[in-house]
């Protein structure tokens, strides 16, 4: 049992991969224009209450919340929350767990892709309510390189960033808009992510959507 312990403090990741290659800034690192989205600055920013944004002070080392609107009037709401260490002690936050936790409900949940320039985004798509709002909401979550969309994924990255002794970071990236039909919010959504693909170069299109 000694040596089994042993064992294990050594095989501990120790090495955390945002040391190497660097924290992001999500004020600058998502645009805030590109293609036909701009950041509405008609609309307020709603802050969270004293306590949530301590939780998220707590678990995440940066949060990122804007709404985009297009010429013909489409919002688009972007929240991000990024994490330097995605051990369990700072597990990214997934919608389908927190959304119930504010009083919704989840009427659709599946896993698709979204097409990006010959390449393809795993997401998640869920449907969610709350008395009369309703919103669609796609969301995927960046460990490390890789974009995955469950806990089964997220854990197996993370295993295989452990047995090289690393430490990954993780960005949850969420979309959504308020809308009664769940499809065309959904496909607008789709529009937003792979526009803002096509705006970035490479090096933030790792970071954002993850490399596959």
């Amino acid at each position: 049992m000694a040596a089994a312990a042993a064992l294990a403090h050594v095989g501990r990741p120790r090495v955390h991969l945002a040391d190497s290659i660097g924290k992001p800034d999500l004020a600058l690192l998502f645009p805030r224009a590109f293609a036909d989205w701009r950041v509405d600055r008609n609309l307020p920013i709603l802050l969270p209450a004293p306590d949530v944004q301590a939780k998220l002070d707590a678990i995440y080392n940066q949060v990122l919340a804007r709404t985009y609107v297009n010429a013909f009037g489409e919002r688009v709401m972007v929240s991000v929350a990024y994490g330097g260490d995605q051990s369990d002690g700072t597990r990214a936050h997934r919608p389908e767990i927190c959304y119930p936790a504010q009083g919704f409900q989840i009427l659709y949940d599946e896993r698709g892709f979204v097409p990006m320039q010959g390449a393809a985004l795993p997401v998640r798509r869920l449907m969610s309510r709350l008395g009369a709002r309703h919103e669609p909401i796609t969301y995927w979550l960046v460990v490390g390189s890789r974009a995955v969309t469950s806990g089964a994924e997220q854990k197996w990255i993370e295993l295989r960033y452990g047995l090289a002794g690393v430490i990954p970071d993780g960005m949850l990236v969420r979309l959504s808009s308020i809308d009664t039909d769940m499809k065309r919010g959904h496909e607008l959504q789709a529009r937003f992510a792979a526009a803002m693909y096509a705006s970035m170069s490479s090096i933030d299109r790792a970071r954002i959507f993850g490399s596959r």
